[in-house]
């Protein structure tokens, strides 16, 4: 979704059948990709998706993979971005999380990967030591707190994402055309759902500018 938890949150919120990124994941795959024909994916394959999220148990060794990988993956990225927009600075992630995994995004990603591949190895199952386990762990509910569920960036984006939300509902012609089929299938809120939760946090500052934003008047 865009703006990642925040916008999930959100979404659901105001999608009338509620809204979750995992199930809406296997929604794209199966019904969505191919103009609706959906991707010829395995058993496998979809339940590693819908079982990537934290509280998710994959029932393949592929699937453990995706799952840690994924949260790997969205924590560092998102502390970049944090950093970035300036809502954390480095100095703010606690000592105890950073001596265990590293105080830079390579030396995290490097610790996490690295970590896993020892544990495993020889195992049947994807592993983490207790320490890099507990101290990903610690990070997480670090974001959670600071990042996630603060006020400023996830008022702005949850605010634009319930007027974009509106407007397309309002508007449901305005949709893209492979959009119709599924509002006259399953009707105005499920394809004004489904075409939020694919954008990316640009291009849906880009609708909502569009959207509501007046054009400049030309001067001849």
């Amino acid at each position: 979704t865009p703006f990642g938890h925040s916008g999930e949150a959100v979404l659901n919120k105001i999608c009338e059948d509620g809204f979750t990124h995992y199930e809406q994941s296997v929604r794209v795959v199966e019904k969505l990709e191919k103009n609706g024909k959906g991707l010829n994916l395995t058993w496998e394959v979809r339940d590693g998706i819908r079982n990537h999220r934290t509280a998710g148990h994959p029932s393949t060794l592929e699937g453990g993979v995706v799952r840690l990988s994924d949260k790997i993956a969205y924590i560092n990225h998102d502390i970049d971005d944090a950093i970035r927009g300036r809502i954390i600075y480095p100095m703010d992630i606690p000592l105890s999380i950073s001596q265990v995994l590293g105080f830079t995004h390579s030396e995290r990603i490097n610790t996490l990967t690295v970590d896993i591949i020892t544990q495993s190895a020889g195992r049947d199952a994807i592993l983490q030591s207790p320490a890099c386990r507990d101290a990903m762990g610690e990070l997480r509910a670090f974001m959670f707190e600071f990042v996630y569920r603060n006020p400023v960036a996830k008022g702005k984006a949850q605010e634009l994402l319930r007027r974009l939300f509106d407007y397309y509902r309002r508007e449901p012609d305005k949709l893209p055309p492979e959009f119709q089929d599924i509002r006259m299938e399953e009707g105005v809120e499920r394809a004004v759902c489904d075409y939020i939760a694919g954008m990316t946090d640009v291009y849906a500052v880009e609708c909502f500018n569009a959207a509501f934003i007046p054009k400049s008047w030309s001067v001849k």
